[in-house]
């Protein structure tokens, strides 16, 4: 016997079959995913803190993002992140100053001269004060990307050889030195007399084991993750010639589907998180010294006389190494600012 439904009940079992696939599929909506790209190492600092930021992330987002990390450049090379950034290829990276220089030349004035051999403190004054904030105005403008805060700590740049022993600022001459890359570091290589060479981090192993270069410009815990002491490096001369710095990127396009009030708790993530990322990055750089020297690595500290003559005569050239590197005047102004604050 047929089974009669009245008007209203007819109209209400539409009305429900109508819906229900809407309610499905908002049920079993896919989260977003957010591919973050490092070409370091897992046990570089920037990778610890990486693994213990994105799922920050994915919290903070009660399950709208699903995060992946990329490690030891298996995606892209740093030289080559930033343009992935912004052509969609990856959400999120955190790339070296010296990387983001063909795209805003002022992004690497921690390598200027008015920082030679100084405190990582007088660093921070500029990095997270005024002259910072002209940089990430401009990244932001100008790539079109979010500049999440303050930029994470790799640590100071010091001299690395193969087989010539560094004893002073005067052994780097004639030296082929490899560059992380940007103007300044080639132009700090030559001022001691040395020959650049810009290998990008993924490739520098193979090339030191192959005579590629004599020595190279990095850090304490990047040469001890990265395990450059089995491709023959055996001498080290420090000098905290340039602070290091990453600089937190997500892809404007994907931060623009964020809710504000989300894209508030993952920016005040990243700021509340920021502190003891440093902390252990600079315990990492000591942790990385002693590595190094315990797998026979010597190392020379440059007396802070020494240090402060040469940033006297590097600081002759300032005007014209950041003119010849492309950077604003209005830039060096506030460096100079922040610095002698």
């Amino acid at each position: 016997m047929p089974v009669r439904l009245s008007r209203r009940a007819f109209t209400a079992a539409a009305a429900a079959v109508i819906a229900a696939p809407h309610v499905r599929r908002a049920g079993a909506a896919e989260p977003m995913q957010l591919r973050c790209s490092l070409d370091t190492a897992p046990s570089h600092p920037r990778n610890v803190a990486f693994r213990d930021f994105l799922p920050k992330i994915e919290k903070a987002s009660d399950g709208q993002i699903q995060t992946k990390l990329f490690e030891s450049g298996s995606l892209f090379p740093d030289l080559q992140v930033v343009k992935a950034l912004v052509q969609g290829q990856v959400e999120m990276v955190c790339p070296g100053t010296w990387t983001v220089t063909g795209f805003v030349p002022d992004a690497d004035f921690s390598q200027l001269p008015a920082f030679y051999g100084l405190p990582i403190d007088v660093v921070h004054r500029a990095t997270d004060g005024s002259a910072g904030k002209f940089v990430n105005d401009k990244v932001t403008s100008k790539l079109g990307v979010e500049v999440l805060g303050n930029w994470f700590d790799l640590g100071f740049n010091q001299w690395y050889s193969t087989k010539k022993d560094l004893t002073g600022l005067d052994s780097l001459k004639d030296m082929k030195i490899r560059s992380p890359g940007g103007v300044l570091n080639s132009w700090r290589i030559r001022f001691f007399g040395g020959i650049p060479n810009v290998t990008a981090w993924p490739d520098v192993p193979l090339a030191m084991s192959q005579g590629t270069f004599d020595g190279l410009i990095s850090t304490n815990e990047s040469v001890n993750s990265a395990k450059l002491v089995d491709s023959g490096l055996h001498h080290s001369m420090q000098d905290n010639m340039g602070m290091g710095l990453y600089v937190p990127m997500m892809n404007r396009a994907f931060w623009a589907k964020l809710d504000p009030k989300l894209q508030q708790a993952i920016q005040q993530l990243w700021k509340d998180s920021l502190p003891g990322y440093r902390e252990n990055t600079a315990k990492a750089q000591q942790g990385g010294r002693e590595a190094l020297t315990k797998a026979g690595v010597t190392f020379v500290d440059v007396p802070q006389a020494d240090l402060d003559a040469t940033r006297k005569k590097m600081l002759a050239e300032q005007e014209k190494v950041a003119a010849d590197s492309h950077m604003s005047p209005e830039l060096v102004k506030l460096v100079m600012a922040d610095v002698s604050a």
